[in-house]
């Protein structure tokens, strides 16, 4: 099939969540986030102007576990208040990882540097984590390692969504970076920023620290992509890829 007008970015779909599409070698590449619980096998996308939905696979992959010990026995098993404070605050990050706008080209698709200076890498995308010996939700980011107070800067240029407490990320940014492409960065002693600014490539969110659920000072670093957790790495250049040093 061919699209009825190959000069405009064509919308493409998946499962209800418009995806980001983006020029490549003269064609027009779809960048699509798969969530950790899809089921491996054949999967579609749809793109609109096409009568047949485009086929791909999804591949098996089994991430290792990851077993974490705490003291706050609220951070594991948190009150009825505090269950209620997390609903609403994972409604609205839900919301805001859900954010489409299509009038910005991501600059984030090829990232030559990190939101922190350290290249060392604590936790990785996507364990199975056990918080003191109970299971609980994969790890949805990258966990850099830092020290207190050390600044924390855009990769890429975006807008902020949100600066808030949240009660596991601690103090929060989250920038949207276009069509879908959505990053946050969690565990801050202090924000820099407002809601609404722009945002420039290297400018300061904010300073690393331990607030929410943390065991001690570090950055979370999440990057959503249809309202779909993804590991960041994707995003690094290989040469920044090749550098980061593994737990």
């Amino acid at each position: 099939s061919r699209l009825p007008d190959a000069t405009a970015a064509p919308e493409a779909w998946y499962h209800g969540h418009r995806v980001l599409v983006t020029g490549h070698d003269g064609h027009w590449q779809a960048v699509v986030g798969i969530p950790l619980t899809q089921t491996a096998g054949d999967d579609t996308l749809h793109v609109t102007g096409l009568a047949d939905n485009l086929h791909f696979t999804v591949a098996h992959r089994d991430y290792p576990e990851q077993h974490i010990v705490l003291t706050n026995p609220h951070q594991v098993n948190p009150s009825s208040d505090e269950l209620s404070r997390i609903h609403g605050e994972l409604k609205q990050e839900l919301e805001d990882f859900a954010t489409f706008d299509g009038s910005v080209d991501p600059h984030a698709l090829s990232l030559s540097q990190l939101p922190v200076t350290s290249h060392q890498v604590l936790s990785a995308f996507g364990l199975k984590r056990f918080f003191n010996g109970e299971p609980r939700a994969p790890h949805s980011g990258l966990d850099l390692k830092a020290a207190e107070g050390a600044p924390v800067t855009a990769p890429a240029a975006g807008r902020v969504l949100m600066t808030q407490n949240l009660f596991f990320n601690g103090n929060t940014v989250m920038l949207d970076e276009g069509q879908g492409l959505v990053s946050m960065y969690c565990h801050l002693s202090q924000i820099a920023v407002h809601e609404g600014q722009q945002i420039k490539p290297g400018e300061l969110l904010g300073y690393v620290g331990h607030t929410g659920r943390a065991t001690g000072p570090h950055l979370h670093w999440s990057v959503s992509l249809n309202g779909v957790r993804i590991d960041p790495r994707l995003l690094l250049t290989p040469e920044l890829n090749a550098i980061l040093l593994p737990h």
